[in-house]
């Protein structure tokens, strides 16, 4: 069956995609191993040229690549320009950096006569969703590229014009033939792929469940794998907050890309003895945020990606307020043409509520009231979940304290969760292993190899 495109915004079909054949998928993973043993005896420095050539070319079509993933996955297009702008940034960084990171090392107090070096693996399969169609597939070919490996794109099917795209960005920067190819297939081919000896690794974005299945089949191959997955991000504001710093951080960090993203605020835990006040100061900023159509540059909060991610946001609201939870803004969907939802406040959200227990893929902020600070890390901790937090507090000291115990991939005080090409990212527990981006990104598909010679 054809891979089929809707626009968000109208629900009317794009287009459709006929999928690659069983030869061409053949073919492919014979040219990634090809290039593979090319682009793997370049010097870092000539990996670093062609990278800087992807950055500019990446810039030169920023209008039309934006434009391209808000038709497709409707994200509002002020963000989807910056998102080509941050997958410029991120080649640039490792076209700054990578060299240096891959260069051989002597370990303290190693012998004098060892080194240890970094070599590529081969082939890596990049497993992509929705959500940032560009930025999570640049987040990881980006390091891997520079290190020498090759990729294959699996794109997830209602972006498949951007999975096309991003190929052409390759062929347009003058990269050599194939450093990344894009297999538009469904996913009930992956296995083979993964299973596939020219494959030397997968990393995944996506669900915890398609995780599961992935790490499974990887497992049984023993390829290494780098997995980001579903979150669940806890804010927690304290009674010594700048509370309209926190209000707005909330918002805007619950909204971003219409608050489908893993590392969005989920969950607004917040002392009680200012819970009242900052849900008037986070209600007001929402229902401020200016929702329509994605093409229009102001527009800050676009449709939801597909009909029945909505639906399910929705039933999730739905049980959520039959146990009790109490609407302050919005919860139900839009009556207009696309997937539209409007931006929810939700309050008194309590354990056994999925607004509690589940990640809301959507514009829905869910606030919990707590007693203090201890209470406050122990729900942030009540999850399967742990890719980001946000802690807010006037109190450095204080936050220092509590940051360790808090049980996450990463932390934010007095800011909102995101990504940057200088640091690690990824989470723990069903949030996913490995890391992308910074030094470890790098390092996440290299042969670790010591040399000892006498």
């Amino acid at each position: 069956m054809p891979l089929l495109s809707l626009n968000p915004a109208t629900g009317r079909r794009l287009r459709a995609y006929p999928t690659h054949t069983t030869a061409q998928i053949e073919s492919a993973l014979a040219l990634a191993h090809r290039a593979f043993l090319g682009w793997r005896e370049l010097a870092p420095s000539a990996r670093a040229r062609h990278l800087r050539a992807l950055a500019k070319q990446l810039r030169r079509d920023r209008e039309s690549l934006a434009t391209l993933i808000t038709r497709e996955m409707g994200k509002p297009i002020a963000q989807a320009r910056a998102e080509i702008e941050k997958c410029a940034t991120a080649c640039d960084y490792y076209a700054k950096h990578g060299a240096a990171q891959l260069a051989d090392e002597t370990p303290a107090g190693a012998p004098k006569h060892t080194r240890v070096v970094y070599e590529p693996l081969g082939p890596i399969l990049a497993i992509m969703p929705w959500n940032f169609p560009f930025w999570q597939l640049f987040r990881a070919a980006a390091p891997a590229l520079m290190a020498g490996n090759t990729v294959l794109l699996k794109h997830a099917s209602n972006v498949s014009g951007c999975a096309l795209a991003i190929a052409q960005v390759f062929h347009d920067a003058g990269l050599p033939e194939g450093l990344l190819q894009t297999l538009l297939l469904s996913s009930a081919k992956v296995p083979r792929l993964i299973a596939d000896d020219r494959i030397r690794g997968v990393t995944l974005t996506g669900s915890t469940e398609a995780g599961r299945k992935v790490a499974a089949q990887a497992g049984a191959a023993l390829k290494p794998c780098v997995f980001e997955l579903g979150g669940s991000d806890p804010y927690i504001v304290l009674e010594d907050a700048d509370l309209d710093l926190a209000a707005e951080v909330c918002a805007s960090a619950r909204l971003v890309n219409t608050g489908q993203s893993c590392i969005a605020a989920k969950r607004m835990i917040v002392v009680n003895r200012v819970r009242r006040e900052f849900e008037r100061k986070l209600t007001a900023r929402i229902a401020a945020r200016r929702v329509g159509d994605p093409l229009d540059p102001h527009t800050e909060v676009g449709p939801m990606a597909r009909a029945d991610l909505r639906d399910e946001l929705h039933a999730q609201v739905t049980r959520s307020v039959q146990r009790g939870a109490k609407v302050l803004l919005g919860g139900q969907p839009l009556d207009r043409p696309g997937w539209f939802y409007a931006p929810t406040v939700l309050t008194g959200v309590q354990p056994g509520m999925p607004a509690h227990d589940e990640e809301l893929f959507g514009p829905v902020a869910a606030v919990i009231g707590v007693r203090d600070a201890a209470e406050a890390i122990a729900i942030a901790n009540a999850t399967p979940f742990g890719l980001g937090a946000a802690l807010f507090t006037r109190d450095r000291r204080r936050a220092r304290e509590l940051t360790p115990a808090i049980e996450a991939g990463m932390v934010f005080v007095n800011a909102s969760v995101h990504s940057d090409p200088n640091l690690p990212f990824g989470g723990i527990k069903q949030s996913g292993y490995g890391r992308e981006l910074g030094l470890p990104g790098i390092r996440a598909f290299v042969n670790v190899k010591t040399l000892w010679v006498e």
